[in-house]
């Protein structure tokens, strides 16, 4: 058939299986977006317009993290595209499998200072797994399969198609293809046809699998340290999990491996690294054998690479040959997806357990938890916890809050816990949890945010509102930025530069302008009866808590020493 590339587009989207998309316009996209209205794309790819490009962006990224399907979003060119980069820099942190689709200006504009343009690829080729700038028009459908492939396979990631505005009107050859043939067509079927790319996932190596399971036979204190390639791997936490029950060893988490086994799980430790669990820290510290699957041992977890694990055999899990012995030696290595060499192991793993190990890991417990008149962010957790059964998605921005939910929160499954952990993005989390919404109709979806996260994205509460996306949003309010002001207060001597949030807006007041209801918090009773009223209303609401201005969380590492060394109890 002959038509369009702007049809073409949506075509292929059709493909993907694609029904969601989140953008913005503009001049040079408007081509793409007449198509929803031209056709009637827009009866069967449901178009969530955000209040900005980069609300959109993390709303692409919550919904891939949250379904486990390719989130697509759209933006024009120019201060459009480049409002995107924050937004694939938290996807390509964190792994996450989003198609950017935007376009530029018109060919014969290009390298020209146009208005409104900008080398996006350029600019977001160091944050993209491959990008993509279309100028033949012959070449769009096949660019369109080859970039979903590529954004789901192997270690997942972002995607970035940009698209000359001529192009898009530009009539072409289309032939629909079902997604179960694009593997043998096309460009991406002869660059699968191709062995050595990486988009072939590599078969574990059987002798690597027979090394791990041997120095499983003589360790006597082994650890388990979970990273979000589980998450991340298709099918793999089921085999994650008979893992770690027939090893019987205890299990730490990264930020980013929360769900791969319940919080509340006997063998689990809790998380790891600058304010990891001590049982955690003390684990890594002491075992002799450490399995690490799926993580990177970034900064925040090996805080001090030199030290950490010191006296364990360390074996590093891993889809991305990359990520071996960049930030931490190992001793071993088995390159391949998690699922697979999970599955790999479980066939010939025989049963072990490890008491004593056991018992002198979780004999080091966590602070006694504070219980008052003052509202605390482990009562604001439990409670969470507690009214919706432990089910609800649990989005969070970046900061204490996020720290707090990863500690109190008992994540019982992928998908659960969404969160930017290697990019760190303030403002991610609403956008992040109207796409983990949007994705989960009838889910519970709880944005958890700092009263300096949530200013920074709130605009998106008329996204919200207008679409009817059930988020409810609960600030931890302590009127400062919170992870800074804890760091000023234990290392910089209480020197509180530029962290005192003392200004507006009233974010209740905020809200209802929005058209949303809101309430306030000031104890634990207060809080139980808002969230009950928020749950039960089935619409977007929003919760301010008021906390303590110097409410820490414990534990804490000092970057750069052992993870051991805790200088905040």
């Amino acid at each position: 058939m002959r038509m369009t590339c702007a049809r073409i587009i949506m075509e292929c989207l059709l493909e993907q299986g694609v029904d969601t998309v989140f953008g913005y316009p503009g001049g040079t996209i408007l081509n793409v977006y007449d198509e929803l209205e031209l056709h009637g794309y827009k009866d069967k790819i449901r178009h969530i317009l955000t209040a900005h490009e980069q609300g959109a962006s993390h709303a692409a990224d919550g919904y891939a993290r949250s379904t486990g399907k390719v989130g697509v979003c759209f933006s024009t060119s120019g201060p459009g595209a480049t409002n995107l980069t924050t937004g694939i820099a938290t996807a390509y942190y964190d792994s996450s499998p989003v198609v950017f689709i935007t376009c530029n200006v018109s060919e014969n504009l290009i390298g020209k200072d146009s208005f409104q343009e900008v080398d996006i690829t350029g600019i977001s080729m160091p944050i993209t797994k491959c990008n993509y700038l279309v100028r033949d028009p012959e070449a769009l459908a096949d660019v369109m399969r080859e970039a979903f492939a590529i954004a789901r396979s192997g270690r997942p990631g972002p995607v970035l198609i940009d698209i000359a505005k001529n192009v898009t009107a530009a009539e072409a050859d289309y032939t629909p293809l079902p997604l179960e043939q694009h593997a043998s067509q096309g460009r991406l079927g002869a660059m699968l046809r191709r062995a050595s790319h990486d988009l072939k996932t590599p078969e574990p190596d059987a002798g690597d699998i027979q090394t791990l399971l041997d120095l499983i036979e003589t360790a006597r204190m082994p650890l388990v340290l979970v990273g979000g390639g589980v998450i991340r791997s298709k099918g793999a936490v089921p085999e994650f999990r008979r893992f770690v029950e027939r090893l019987g060893a205890p299990v730490a988490s990264t930020i980013m491996g929360g769900g791969a086994l319940p919080g509340s799980h006997p063998l689990f430790t809790g998380m790891i690294g600058m304010h990891g669990s001590h049982a955690s820290n003390y684990a890594v510290d002491q075992c002799d054998l450490l399995i690490a699957i799926g993580c990177r041992f970034s900064d925040r977890v090996a805080t001090d690479p030199a030290t950490f694990a010191r006296g364990a055999k360390i074996v590093h899990i891993d889809i991305d040959r990359a990520e071996i012995d960049k930030n931490v030696r190992t001793d071993h290595h088995i390159i391949g997806d998690a699922r697979r060499v999970l599955e790999l192991l479980n066939e010939r793993l025989p049963q072990h357990a490890y008491p004593t190990w056991k018992e002198w890991v979780f004999s080091h417990s966590e602070v006694p938890l504070k219980r008052d008149d003052i509202l605390h962010p482990h009562e604001i957790l439990e409670t969470v916890q507690d009214v919706t059964d432990g089910d609800a998605i649990i989005v969070t921005d970046v900061g204490q809050h996020q720290m707090w939910c990863a500690q109190y929160y008992h994540f019982s499954r992928p998908g659960q816990f969404i969160t930017s952990g290697g990019f760190g993005t303030m403002g991610f989390g609403l956008g992040a949890a109207m796409g983990a919404a949007v994705g989960n109709p009838g889910k519970v979806v709880v944005h958890c945010t700092g009263d300096g996260c949530f200013r920074m994205n709130c605009h998106e509460l008329c996204t919200e509102e207008h679409y009817g996306i059930p988020v409810i949003t609960v600030i931890f309010n302590n009127r400062t930025l919170g992870m800074v002001r804890q760091w000023q207060n234990l290392i910089y001597k209480k020197r509180f530069s530029q962290t005192d949030l003392d200004r507006g807006p009233d974010f209740i007041k905020l809200a209802e302008a929005y058209g949303i209801p809101g309430e306030r918090a000031a104890d634990q009773a207060q809080f139980e009866a808002a969230f009950r009223r928020a749950v039960a209303c089935g619409t977007s609401y929003v919760i301010e808590c008021a906390i303590d201005k110097d409410a820490m969380v414990h534990p804490m590492v000092s970057a750069g020493t052992p993870v051991t060394d805790f200088i905040l109890d």
